[in-house]
């Protein structure tokens, strides 16, 4: 697969943070061992609301999965318009033969801190196993997809590239190829949009769970359009097939879809946390600024003991960046970065959504930063920087960052590659 990697990354020219709130909603409710019957109904009820793939694949193809065991790489956001769980409503269909569960990053409901390893269970309301395919393994061995003949994919991604859930996918499709199974992805709304693609490409040297291939920080593609991608251009060639969402539009955010938002991780609360943690989510990494996980408002916020609140607002209101404006504020985290302490910094909030440059924000954030606190080094945390270069994809933002490069020369440096990358994006694209 690296030896595809290259290729593509030649070919281009280039130089170099779920799951299953499994709702397990009728389990949960009985308390009681789940067994075979009609499911229920997978009706629509939302008015104008985007056709989900799994209910598409429920609707208009359940020939695809007759007569094959299926296993399913899910979480809490996987449900349909109504908040079903696709992992009940499998398992209770006549039709669907479900042999077993696979868990990305925070585990099976949900539940676990980011980072944090997963065992392996016994789903206590269908006796099902749940592979974790984020603690010991990270690609399904040759034991979890004995008796397989397909793996569906249904959980929801939130269009930023460090989210680990679409590489759970990838190394899944991997395991698929390898001993000649069939993948099948049920297509999800990219949140923040499929048309605004922004940031550098990650480098070979800086490959990792939080950026495995070389695309943009955000990539404005759907869990499905990412699945071809990877596919086809980093060499994984499993027999794939994606259901696809209707009625689903590429100029859409999420609050245009009509469907209500699981939150993906425990600190996705609401959509608009993905646009903020665009933004924010890579600094966070240093620990140097507080990006307000830990508080009410995780990705919202910006902040440290030694910033001025209203200092740091004007600056960054001078800048007169799209879609955003910065307030003052003061604030108190509960825990991680700068627990216990009081925090002066700047909440965002979004006049203009589909204007809002969200990667170049964070940039401009880091540099206000740097510039009126240069006593405070933002990357002083050095258990930290290999993190932060791997969110980044790289280190030579960094290195520009503190030789006091201006924001647009940054972008600049990436914009060709963006470019390219645009171009082998349009082959992938659905809607």
């Amino acid at each position: 697969m690296m030896g595809k990697k290259k290729k593509y990354v030649t070919s281009l020219k280039l130089t170099g943070m779920v799951v299953i709130t499994m709702l397990m909603t009728i389990s949960c409710t009985s308390g009681k061992k789940m067994t075979k019957a009609e499911p229920p109904s997978m009706a629509n009820e939302l008015q104008e609301s985007v056709l989900l793939g799994n209910e598409n694949l429920m609707q208009n193809h359940l020939d695809v999965v007759k007569e094959k065991r299926i296993g399913l790489l899910t979480n809490p956001s996987g449900v349909n318009s109504n908040l079903q769980s696709s992992a009940d409503l499998f398992y209770l269909h006549k039709g669907i033969q479900l042999k077993a569960l696979f868990a990305p990053e925070h585990g099976i409901r949900g539940a676990e801190y980011a980072g944090d390893n997963i065992k392996d269970q016994i789903d206590p309301h269908t006796n099902l196993p749940v592979y974790s395919l984020y603690g010991d393994h990270r690609k399904p061995t040759a034991e979890m997809i004995e008796g397989l003949d397909a793996i569906i994919v249904d959980i929801q991604d939130i269009g930023v590239r460090g989210y680990t859930y679409i590489y759970t996918m990838a190394k899944v499709m991997e395991a698929a190829a390898e001993f000649d199974k069939e993948v099948i992805v049920l297509d999800r709304p990219n949140p923040i949009g499929g048309i605004r693609v922004e940031g550098n490409l990650v480098e070979e040297p800086f490959y990792s769970f939080v950026g495995l291939y070389p695309i943009p920080y955000r990539h404005g593609m759907t869990i499905g359009e990412l699945a071809k991608l990877f596919n086809k251009e980093f060499g994984i060639e499993c027999h794939l097939t994606v259901i696809p969402m209707k009625f689903w539009k590429r100029e859409m955010l999420w609050g245009d879809t009509g469907l209500q938002w699981v939150p993906t991780s425990p600190h996705v609360p609401h959509w608009e946390t993905v646009l903020f943690m665009s933004a924010t989510g890579t600094f966070g990494e240093l620990r140097t600024l507080s990006e307000g996980v830990g508080y009410t408002s995780p990705f919202e916020i910006v902040g440290a003991p030694w910033i001025k609140a209203r200092e740091f607002a004007d600056a960054l209101n001078d800048l007169h960046l799209p879609g955003v404006i910065f307030r003052p504020l003061t604030f108190h985290p509960y825990y991680a970065s700068y627990e216990g302490q009081v925090c002066q910094g700047v909440q965002l909030h979004l006049t203009k959504p589909r204007q809002f440059d969200s990667y170049i924000t964070g940039l401009h954030i880091m540099k206000t930063a740097m510039h009126l606190y240069p006593e405070h080094d933002l990357f002083a945390n050095k258990h930290r920087l290999g993190m932060f270069n791997k969110v980044m994809g790289t280190d030579k933002i960094m290195k520009k960052l503190i030789r006091g490069m201006s924001v647009e020369d940054i972008a600049e440096d990436w914009q060709n590659e963006l470019n390219r990358f645009n171009e082998v994006r349009k082959q992938y694209l659905i809607y």
